[in-house]
């Protein structure tokens, strides 16, 4: 699909991964709804690319719901979906105190997966009422999953556990959606410059660097939005999860 004009939506918008994507979507022409819960920093960066912003929690059905009738309102029915909306907290199934807290796994879960799929649905929901391009196609949905689904390390159990979810789900819903024009892709990142990584030590940040074959540094949040790019346009990629990663295969440790 050619980006320009296009009703774009973004979760986790308000920084790292979503913000670099809602920034390059816009910079191509797209009308972007951008989501997040984080009010402050989300209106920043919509002011900054003209975009809507919607402050919402990706886990409520009626939030949701809501958020995508407001976007549609203004910018007509969605086209692009990004899901970037993610927690990512490191806890042993078993640790020192006894087993992880339940609520803590149930909590990845709600907003890595869960949230992921509350997107999906009401993207594709909304997609499947748009007229179609000359190739058949209505809209694409694009979901983040994480090298973590296929190399977690030990105390990334809830964290694997969700980004699996996100990359079992990517297959089934393509194919589901082919006959509506609906694609559906994922992307899997390794280390990437985002807030949460560059809040760490700075020899914590050296030791992860030291661990990537090439480029020996971390993913531009950039050059994760420069793939999203890519797979709306490249109408052929479908129920693909992509490893964006630097050739990295994470360790046990």
């Amino acid at each position: 699909m050619q980006i320009d004009g296009l009703a774009a939506l973004v979760t986790g918008a308000a920084s790292g991964l979503g913000e670099a994507t809602a920034r390059a979507l816009a910079a191509n022409g797209a009308k972007v709804a951008l989501l997040d819960r984080d009010a402050d920093k989300l209106n920043a960066v919509a002011k900054d690319i003209d975009g809507l912003a919607i402050a919402c929690d990706v886990t409520s059905a009626e939030e949701v719901a809501a958020a995508f009738a407001t976007a549609r309102e203004r910018h007509g029915l969605c086209a692009i979906a990004v899901s970037c909306a993610g927690v990512a907290p490191a806890a042993k199934i078993v640790g020192r105190d006894g087993p992880m807290d339940l609520d803590v796994f149930r909590k990845v879960i709600d907003i890595n997966l869960i949230g992921t799929f509350n997107i999906l649905r009401l993207a594709a929901a909304d997609m499947a009422q748009r007229e179609p391009n000359e190739d058949g196609e209505r809209g694409i949905i694009i979901n983040t999953a994480s090298i973590a689904a296929y190399e977690g390390q030990i105390g990334q159990a809830a964290y694997a556990a969700s980004k699996a979810g996100v990359v079992g789900l990517t297959l089934p819903a393509a194919r589901e959606f082919a006959r509506s024009g609906i694609r559906v892709n994922a992307i899997a990142p390794g280390l990437f410059g985002t807030p949460m990584l560059l809040g760490m030590p700075q020899e914590v940040q050296d030791s992860l660097t030291a661990t990537l074959p090439f480029p020996r540094r971390f993913g531009k949040p950039q050059e994760y939005a420069s793939l999203v790019l890519h797979m709306v346009e490249n109408t052929v990629m479908n129920g693909e999860c992509v490893r964006l990663d630097s050739a990295l295969r994470m360790q046990p440790r």
